[in-house]
């Protein structure tokens, strides 16, 4: 169920702006249909968040097409014109660089960068940031960016993971867990997939395809003789949606 702060609002009207089957509807439709009362202080933030979630699908989407190229972090890299390469294998955006120059051209030269899954969700989200705010106040939101799995993560994006949330939505990260890793290939304890809509989703270094698409291609690199499969874990991980919405309304 969606309520809002600000009184009544015509959710139907906002339903028939997008087409069905696509992510919008699908991410409007489940929660409206939800027991779960999800609260919103206005159209327009429902607004914002149903655009940051195409925003993610579509930097995703993105990251596919280039073939970023999937690299554990001894072996990361990146276009050293925009982002220092650290001993960790993370990112740190150069001083004097542009933030939205220096993630756009993630997505412009994907041939110059190589990182692990979790990472590439942080990409993906910068993004989609970018996407929603432009380039003049991503600028002035974000000084400095480390790239780095979950670790040193922006207080505004707030990057926080969910045990057994009511309902999934387009646009959320899940983990497919692969609890029988062959310890030879470490990198494939589990996966990082974000739910593109329609049952299709994308993970970094497997690709796309529906949640059995994930399973297999983790069971493939369990201890030899394992049949402990693979499995999409009951939780989700998402940015700070209203904090995002907040910072970008009161900069308007």
């Amino acid at each position: 169920m969606i309520e809002f702060v600000s009184g009544d609002t015509d959710l139907q009207a906002i339903l028939d702006q997008y087409q069905q089957g696509s992510p919008e509807y699908e991410f409007l439709r489940k929660m409206a249909d939800s027991s779960y009362i999800y609260r919103f202080s206005s159209s327009e933030e429902l607004d914002f968040e149903t655009n940051m979630r195409r925003h993610i699908i579509d930097a995703s989407l993105a990251l596919f097409r280039g073939r970023l190229a999937f690299r554990i972090f001894q072996e990361s890299k990146c276009n050293e014109k925009y982002w220092i390469r650290r001993r960790d294998g993370g990112f740190e955006l150069r001083p004097g660089a542009s933030a939205s120059e220096a993630v756009d051209d993630i997505f412009r030269n994907t041939r110059l960068y190589g990182t692990e899954c979790a990472t590439a969700i942080m990409i993906i989200y910068y993004k989609a940031v970018l996407d929603s705010y432009g380039p003049a106040l991503f600028d002035r939101t974000f000084r400095s960016i480390t790239l780095m799995n979950w670790q040193e993560i922006d207080d505004l994006l707030n990057v926080a993971t969910y045990r057994s949330p009511p309902d999934y939505f387009p646009g959320d990260c899940l983990y497919v867990r692969n609890p029988d890793v062959d310890p030879l290939t470490p990198e494939w304890q589990g996966e990082n997939i974000i739910d593109l809509g329609n049952g299709k989703y994308y993970g970094h270094g497997i690709g796309i395809g529906d949640m059995d698409h994930f399973i297999k291609a983790l069971n493939r690199n369990r201890i030899p003789g394992s049949e402990v499969s693979a499995y999409l874990m009951d939780s989700v991980t998402r940015p700070d949606f209203r904090a995002l919405y907040r910072h970008w309304k009161n900069a308007s």
